[in-house]
């Protein structure tokens, strides 16, 4: 059977749709295929930029493809292949303090922070640090389309992507309150990860639906209902779910962490969970926000990167705030916990030949649904093109 007419059913409305085939979770074709076709054809997160202090430089493997992110002592991040222009070394094997230059440990060729090469050492022979047919201003490294927004480091590999500011209008318009608020976090306090046998799709999946709430999430369900959420969807873009009972976090002496300032009435007791095509999840709330970047490592097995962020670095460092900083953290990593089995046992049913897909509730699956209309349309667009 052909991609277009195994896919055609994912295609459908909700109410009769399919969802996506078996193979686009277990196989190690479609995989790399969608790897090409959804990873690298659009804005994939990729790290958090509070990970990164001035000077620093980040090695990143994204699904297979060597990448290092660095800022500069100006605090500007950019990335880059993490790949030597010279013999295809690896330059930077853990994150590190390199101040103004990269430099390959193989032969010593250098790198400023903005990829030009500036050093090469004995290329011309012992004590002649130039040659030539060694043109240094072609041979800067090769630097992969970067942004950053919410904390998260997007790239868009294949370079074809529009600017992610068009990219993302939709939901930065819909989030515009919180554009221009400083997002703090960073450290061990206001981070974790989980690594789960599943495919990163699912994971998606799981996330932007409220569905399942009163069965995987009954400590959550208790005053956040299922009745109090609704769902997002924006073809093409974005889905999600919101809730109308968001409560902050109150100490018995009535602490609590600092809102977001001007925000509007919906905020008072809203909150919003989207999943941004195709791998970052983002949580936003009057007090803090999340962002989660899933990290595909095989057709099998995500690395979920969970970032808690809040409104000064103050609150997400200072030592006034670290009890409620860990109550906080153990409370979400204790919901996203919940949902660990549940992902990695759709991916164990994935390998029953007689799944088709599975069928949508039109009611409570939008979600989920625009999301696989969404890598299928990809998917084929790519086959489309390549033929």
């Amino acid at each position: 059977m052909s991609h277009s007419e195994s896919l055609a059913p994912v295609l459908n409305p909700v109410a009769t749709a399919r969802g996506l085939p078996n193979a686009h979770y277990t196989s190690e074709q479609t995989f790399a295929e969608e790897r090409d076709s959804v990873l690298f054809a659009n804005w994939s997160g990729i790290g958090f930029a509070s990970d990164l202090a001035p000077g620093e430089a980040m090695p990143i493997d994204f699904v297979g493809l060597p990448l290092v992110a660095v800022r500069s002592r100006e605090g500007e991040i950019r990335v880059f292949q993490n790949t030597c222009r010279h013999r295809g070394m690896i330059l930077v094997e853990e994150k590190k303090e390199v101040g103004g230059v990269i430099r390959c440990p193989y032969h010593s060729w250098c790198y400023a922070m903005t990829g030009e090469l500036v050093a090469t050492p004995h290329v011309g022979g012992p004590g002649h640090n130039t040659h030539e047919e060694i043109k240094r201003e072609n041979l800067s490294l090769n630097e992969v389309r970067s942004h950053v927004w919410r904390d998260v480091i997007f790239v868009n590999v294949d370079g074809q992507a529009p600017e992610f500011k068009d990219y993302a209008a939709d939901v930065i318009a819909r989030w515009e309150e919180f554009e221009g608020q400083e997002l703090h976090g960073g450290g061990t306090e206001n981070t974790f990860q989980f690594d789960v046998a599943c495919n990163w799709k699912l994971a998606v999946e799981n996330f932007c639906e409220s569905y399942h709430l009163p069965w995987i999430h009954p400590g959550l369900n208790s005053y956040s209902r299922l009745e109090d959420h609704y769902n997002i969807e924006l073809a093409g873009a974005y889905s999600g779910q919101g809730t109308l009972v968001y409560k902050p976090m109150i100490t018995d002496a009535g602490q609590r962490f600092p809102d977001f300032v001007d925000l509007t009435d919906k905020w008072n007791t809203g909150a919003e969970y989207i999943a941004i095509y195709p791998n970052v999840l983002l949580g936003v709330h009057r007090d803090h926000a999340f962002a989660i970047i899933l990290e595909p490592k095989a057709k099998d097995r995500t690395i979920e990167h969970v970032a808690i962020h809040y409104t000064s670095k103050e609150v997400a460092q200072g030592a006034d705030w670290a009890d409620m900083r860990r109550k906080n953290a153990e409370m979400w990593y204790e919901v996203f916990e919940e949902d660990l089995f549940v992902v990695e046992g759709m991916q164990r049913g994935r390998n029953a030949p007689g799944f088709d897909g599975g069928k949508f509730s039109p009611a409570m699956d939008g979600p989920t649904h625009c999301f696989h209309h969404w890598v299928a349309s990809q998917f084929l667009t790519s086959k489309v093109a390549a033929e």
